[in-house]
Parts: C-alpha cells; sequence; structure tokens
C-alpha cells in the first residue's frame, strides 16, 4: 500500500506560481498505485495541460464563454493532455464522475484527455483562484475539498481538472502542468494525498 501524506491547508501565493511548501513532500507514483486505481476508489485531480503565458487572463474582465479573454492551452499542452488520457486508458485506470474548472484551458485539457463523445460536468467551483479575494475563494475551495473527500462510486475514480493555486491553497502543493495528483478520499471533509504523476513519470509506470 502506498505511503499517504495527510492534507493540510496553506495559503498560496496570489498571482506568482511559488515553489511547492518546505513541508510538502511529493511523492512519485509507483506500479503499485496504479494497481490501487484500478480497484477505484480515489480521486485524481490533473492540473490543466501547458498554456501561453504571454496572452493573460484579462482580469477583471474574463468572459467564462469567450475563450480569447483566458490565458490559452497551448498545442503541446493539448498533445500532453492527449498523452495522458491514453496513458490513463493503457493503465486501465477507471474514470467515472469527471468534473472541470470553467476556464477554457481546463476544459481543453480534459477534451483532450477523455477523447472525443466523453462527456464531462463544468463546474464553477473549481474556478482558479489565484486572482479572487479571500471571499470569492471561499466556496471553491470548499468544493474542492468536498470533492476530494467524498468517495466515488465504487470501481470508479473521480477526476477533477482544474488549477495548481487551488491546491496550493489547500494543501501547500503547485503541480507542474499536466500532473496527475492522487487523493484518497476520507469522507466528512478528510482526504489523503498518496502521489503524483507528472507526465514525464508515465513511460516508466507502464508496461
Amino acid at each position: 500500500m502506498a505511503a499517504f501524506a495527510t492534507a493540510s491547508s496553506l495559503a498560496a501565493e496570489p498571482n506568482a506560481a511559488p515553489a511547492p511548501a518546505p513541508s510538502f513532500n511529493e511523492i512519485p507514483a509507483t506500479r503499485a498505485t496504479l494497481d490501487q486505481l484500478r480497484a477505484g476508489g480515489f480521486v485524481l485531480y490533473l492540473r490543466h495541460g501547458q498554456t501561453d503565458n504571454s496572452h493573460p487572463d484579462r482580469v477583471p474582465s474574463v468572459d467564462l464563454n469567450d475563450c480569447a479573454t483566458q490565458r490559452p492551452l497551448t498545442a503541446a499542452g493539448r498533445a500532453v493532455s492527449a498523452q495522458v488520457g491514453e496513458a490513463l486508458r493503457r493503465a486501465r485506470v477507471p474514470i467515472g464522475e469527471v468534473r472541470v474548472s470553467p476556464l477554457c484551458r481546463a476544459k481543453d485539457s480534459a477534451a483532450a484527455l477523455l477523447g472525443p463523445g466523453r462527456p464531462y460536468s463544468v463546474d464553477p467551483d473549481l474556478m482558479y483562484v489565484a486572482n479572487l479575494t479571500s471571499a470569492q475563494k471561499a466556496p471553491i475551495l470548499a468544493n474542492t475539498r468536498r470533492l476530494l473527500a467524498a468517495p466515488p462510486p465504487p470501481g470508479t475514480n473521480r477526476l477533477l481538472v482544474a488549477h495548481a493555486p487551488n491546491l496550493m491553497e489547500l494543501i501547500g502543493y503547485y503541480p507542474k502542468e499536466s500532473t496527475l495528483v492522487i487523493f484518497l478520499p476520507r469522507g466528512d471533509a478528510a482526504f489523503d494525498y498518496v502521489a503524483s504523476i507528472p507526465p514525464s513519470l508515465w513511460p516508466a509506470l507502464l508496461p
């Protein structure tokens, strides 16, 4: 059984990509971790793919219905998201409920990962929190904690596609783009961090 690290609550840097908090220990997934995922019962949190930082979000006038007002996913980000989806299928990891941030970079990552025709739910309360006030962040962080803590239906894993600052706020961890972060839900707003799969680790995990 993989070692678990108990989730903690730490504050995020507001607009930058901070380094992981010194107390946070990133745990690389192993083949044994994939064996556990095949049985279901976990929550998978994927940070969206690489974006074009030369076109930042037009804060405070971001329009969720207009991708031109948002920092876009790059072609490389879309390609890596598709590769992560293929890796999950090769690993025979069952994906049930899929909930996605309303920003285009998250929706585009989810579409590339899932492939044509696979539905997902857009969840406004998975929104990017870095540019929000504390009051605006509160329902998003509460919703994210609920989704990480609630066990998925038997034999499935829940997939969330969202943003690094949100995890930084919850557990002090700022994962790289397209990193899959694995949690074990405990119920009652409790969850354990299990391991992470950055894109570069997949080749070592798959036969």
